[in-house]
């Protein structure tokens, strides 16, 4: 088993981390770029050696019901490995590929049950909802855009 120095070492080894000390002596170490709720990685590392490591998103190890991976009894290698898997679970997903998964849909037709049509379009950026050639509304986001749809009273035509 590592000493506590010896895991402190380990963990401040990770530049992503940021050291929380909290109450009776434990230390957290938060991920402040995360991409989501969730900012620890390290929880409670205690001086007798105890502490826990997220992992809720890694199949590979048990986790208790927080999520969480008891290291007491880890090496370093392993406590490399959880701690990198941990962190790489949290990276927020990039511009990049968020820009390429809303790029998949380019236009979708949205009727409503008295057949009055809207088309909704990706511009610039922009999700455009247009009956004809008209400019109805424009949204920041798909899901803002379908939200108010299916508000309206608009289901999406399903093509095939």
């Amino acid at each position: 088993m590592l000493s506590f120095e010896e895991k402190l070492k380990v963990i401040e080894s990770f530049p992503q981390l940021e050291r929380k000390d909290v109450s009776l002596r434990r230390v957290n170490f938060h991920y402040v770029e995360s991409g989501s709720e969730k900012k620890n990685v390290v929880y409670h590392l205690h001086p007798n050696g105890n502490g826990f490591v997220y992992a809720d998103e890694l199949k590979e190890y048990d986790t208790d019901n927080k999520g969480m991976v008891n290291i007491r009894d880890f090496s370093e290698a392993e406590l490399r490995e959880i701690i990198g898997k941990s962190i790489q679970s949290l990276v927020p997903n990039t511009i990049e590929e968020k820009t390429i998964a809303e790029e998949s849909v380019e236009e979708e037709e949205w009727i409503n049950s008295e057949n009055n049509a809207l088309l909704l379009l990706q511009e610039e950026g922009f999700w455009n909802i247009y009956a004809g050639v008209n400019l109805e509304n424009s949204f920041a986001s798909y899901e803002e855009a379908c939200e108010y749809l299916k508000e309206e009273g608009f289901n999406k035509v399903e093509t095939w």
